[in-house]
């Protein structure tokens, strides 16, 4: 079992910048591929980001690259999102979620753990 608690979310304006970490437990952290994923109300859960488990490659959706950095602290178990450059349309639940696997998954059936989710409400 992995426990995934995401911290961090709050409300912003927009072209503001907001960091959420997401802290593991329960098993070897590096062990686990890390995906970021929102869901804005009435939408379906979509993915923002995901980064291996070693931190070495990471992967983002088009609508926050370059915007978006996924980054991760194997010591601390916990991975980061940092978000710049936000933008109202950003407004949603993010949530982290582990995979243990070296291959690259987007869809949210595809991860295994997750955490209870952080709202980011970004205002215009």
């Amino acid at each position: 079992q992995v426990q995934l608690v995401e911290s961090g979310g709050g409300l912003v304006q927009a072209g503001g910048s907001l960091t959420l970490s997401c802290a593991a437990s329960g098993r070897t952290f590096s062990d686990y591929a890390m995906g970021w994923f929102r869901q804005a109300p009435g939408k379906e859960r979509e993915f923002v980001g995901r980064i291996s488990g070693s931190g070495g490659r990471s992967l983002y959706a088009d609508s926050v690259k370059g915007r978006f950095t996924i980054s991760r602290d194997n010591a601390k178990s916990t991975v980061y999102l940092l978000m710049d450059s936000l933008k109202p349309e950003d407004t949603a639940v993010y949530y982290c979620a582990a995979k243990k696997s070296i291959l690259v998954f987007t869809t949210p059936g595809s991860y295994d753990y997750w955490g209870q989710g952080t709202q980011v409400t970004v205002s215009s």
